[in-house]
């Protein structure tokens, strides 16, 4: 009996996100091992495979910049505008570069000068480091807390792309946005009214909450991120 079609999906994800590791991709979904497993195995009971759930790919969807109607039916790409990028990267593929040449990697303390344009980086300031897929960054920050977990580790350095502030965000992906809370790093909904957004962190233990527009100094999209094993 051949597996389910959108099965065979979920397996794409798996491999190009976390290099076929089960183990890894659960728990970056937020659901148990076991779960997944049972979707490339014959139910003994009835003697099919079970169907993936409606609640793990809305989670897929959520944690993996995945074209939800291809997951669902199969139609186009499975990357969204058929970009070709993988989102996880090992620090093996981030090679220091020379002084001004590369992404710079900002330090955290200078972050806020830095992405609203008021300062520039001293070459004694931050390392650079080139990062071939990558091209569309314009500079790395690392991960604090544990507020993202577990799409990002404290610890992961995201890639970043800055855009204007009228930007016209793209409900439920990851910003970096520089406030008069300092950088945040966090995952952008629909706010209640024009004027506001939706913070949210994908930890659970941190609650949502509103932002106003006009608090926001400037924007970043997040475009990858690259993981210590």
């Amino acid at each position: 009996m051949k597996i389910p079609e959108i099965n065979q999906r979920v397996k794409q994800v798996i491999d190009y996100y976390t290099n076929g590791v089960v183990k890894k991709f659960a728990e970056n979904i937020g659901i148990k091992q076991q779960t997944v497993n049972r979707l490339f195995v014959i139910d003994k009971r009835t003697g099919k495979y079970p169907v993936a759930t409606t609640d793990v790919l809305q989670k897929i969807s959520e944690m993996y910049d995945v074209n939800s109607e291809w997951l669902l039916s199969g139609y186009g790409e499975m990357l969204p505008n058929g970009a070709a990028k993988k989102e996880l990267l090992s620090t093996s593929k981030m090679v220091l570069g020379k002084r001004n040449e590369g992404i710079p990697l900002i330090p955290i303390n200078a972050m806020a000068g830095y992405f609203a344009g008021e300062i520039q980086i001293n070459a004694t300031d931050c390392d650079y480091y080139v990062v071939p897929l990558f091209k569309e960054a314009e500079f790395l920050i690392p991960v604090k807390g544990s507020s993202m977990y577990p799409k990002y580790n404290s610890g992961d350095i995201v890639a970043c792309k800055r855009v204007p502030l009228d930007t016209f965000f793209q409900w439920n992906k990851v910003y970096v946005l520089d406030t008069e809370q300092g950088a945040l790093v966090k995952r952008i909904k629909k706010g209640e009214t024009d004027d506001t957004i939706t913070i949210i962190s994908d930890n659970p233990k941190y609650e949502p909450f509103l932002l106003q527009r006009s608090k926001i100094y400037a924007i970043a999209i997040v475009v990858g991120v690259i993981r210590q094993e």
